[in-house]
């Protein structure tokens, strides 16, 4: 007799009248508001202007989508491309599948050409938008708990998970939830984040790097709890594989980082003292031509007093 147990959603899509409301597709849209929200307040506490953060995400968020999609169908092609599936199935994001690795990589790239079209540092734009990102992914992995998908071993733990549907090879039984698992360890990466960021005044892309290095921590050994198809080297699940190069190359980053480029970026938006829709740079030269009018009428007025000073002697 099971004591406790976290059900599974009966279906993950509801409908409103002739309208589909998928539960994974709201929890992706959720995570987004939730990471450029909090990455606006942190790049304004930083010295950036509003409404930056969201202009660079509607280059970022695309790209990211995009990336983590291609990632997962390229890792798992079988699902699409074997004999006996349907390729069209691989534009169904809704259904689920979507590859952080390359959602970061491709997102990266969009967050680039965002920041470089506004003259910003990349690595700045990264720091703040970090803590951001892992609750995003804490909130998108409760899609997965919508589709019954990604449970890790067989369980008789009271917060196993209870995995009704046997669609796709499932078989109904209690099962680890590490979608769960990594949900608040996507948190607990945010809250470090912040912390760390706040003790150290960690800048030029290392809070980021934080972020990425403490989250392969968490993903290598939830990974190794998970029980769906993946493709292994040397025993290990490929996402172990890049969870583990990841966090390397992170390491190294803040490392070498922290030396070449000590302490944080002083300006990260350079025009940010802009008032009223105008840049620093329009407004310098606006005072600049201000100076120069009232030198010309201190020039006009000492000429003025000169002359009558002139004139008085004559007279």
């Amino acid at each position: 007799m099971e004591l406790a147990y976290i059900p599974s959603p009966s279906h993950g899509v509801y409908h409103l009248g002739p309208i589909p409301l998928r539960g994974y597709a709201f929890c992706i849209i959720i995570g987004v508001f939730v990471a450029v929200w909090l990455g606006n307040k942190r790049w304004i506490a930083r010295g950036g202007r509003v409404g930056t953060v969201a202009d660079i995400s509607v280059w970022a968020v695309p790209f990211g989508l995009l990336g983590g999609r291609l990632y997962h169908v390229i890792t798992d092609y079988e699902l699409y491309f074997s004999e006996g599936r349907d390729w069209v199935d691989a534009f169904k994001i809704w259904e689920g599948g979507l590859g952080i690795w390359g959602a970061i990589a491709l997102g990266a790239l969009g967050a680039w050409i965002g920041c470089r079209r506004r003259g910003i540092p990349l690595p700045a734009y990264a720091d703040a938008i970090a803590p951001g990102i892992a609750l995003a992914q804490a909130i998108g992995r409760w899609g997965n708990w919508f589709n019954q998908e990604l449970y890790g071993r067989e369980t008789d733990l009271p917060w196993a998970l209870h995995i009704t549907s046997s669609t796709d090879g499932r078989v109904p039984g209690y099962y680890h939830p590490t979608f769960l698992y990594e949900s608040l360890w996507c948190i607990g990466v945010a809250v470090l984040v912040i912390w760390a960021d706040r003790r150290f005044k960690l800048g030029h892309g290392r809070a980021f790097a934080l972020y990425v290095a403490s989250y392969c921590v968490g993903r290598f050994w939830i990974e190794y709890l998970r029980v769906d198809d993946a493709h292994h080297i040397l025993g290990l699940r490929l996402n172990n594989w890049t969870a583990l190069v990841v966090f390397l190359l992170a390491v190294v980053y803040i490392v070498v980082s922290a030396k070449k480029r000590p302490g944080r970026e002083e300006v990260v938006e350079p025009e940010a003292d802009g008032s009223d829709g105008g840049t620093a740079a329009e407004e310098k030269a606006e005072d600049a031509d201000s100076a120069e009018v009232a030198e010309e009428a201190n020039d006009d007025a000492k000429d003025d007093a000169k002359d009558e000073a002139e004139s008085a002697k004559k007279t």
